[in-house]
């Protein structure tokens, strides 16, 4: 379920910065979110060892599968807001 969730926010961020300003750099955040997203699936396959591909439950400390995906994006919106929050501008190649 957090490769869901994971892709569901990639997209999202992926529309947004199509359509939106260029000012809130949504394409740093995007690529952030599509790199998570394909960790995460890489991941799965590694691991899958038969049964349910997207699992509803999980054995670690986080049972929840989907606030475990959406802990999961916190870091990844940190970087992105201290990314914002720099003085000096980006540049784009």
């Amino acid at each position: 379920m957090w490769l869901i969730i994971t892709v569901i926010s990639a997209t999202i961020a992926t529309l947004l910065w199509k359509f939106s300003p260029k000012n809130y750099r949504l394409d740093i955040l995007s690529l952030m979110l599509w790199g998570a997203s394909i960790m995460i699936l890489v991941d799965h396959i590694i691991g899958y060892e038969g049964g349910e591909f997207f699992e509803i439950t999980t054995e670690g400390l986080i049972t929840n599968s989907s606030i475990l995906g959406i802990i999961m994006l916190i870091p990844v919106f940190i970087v992105w807001g201290g990314l914002l929050l720099r003085k000096k501008p980006i540049k784009s190649q």
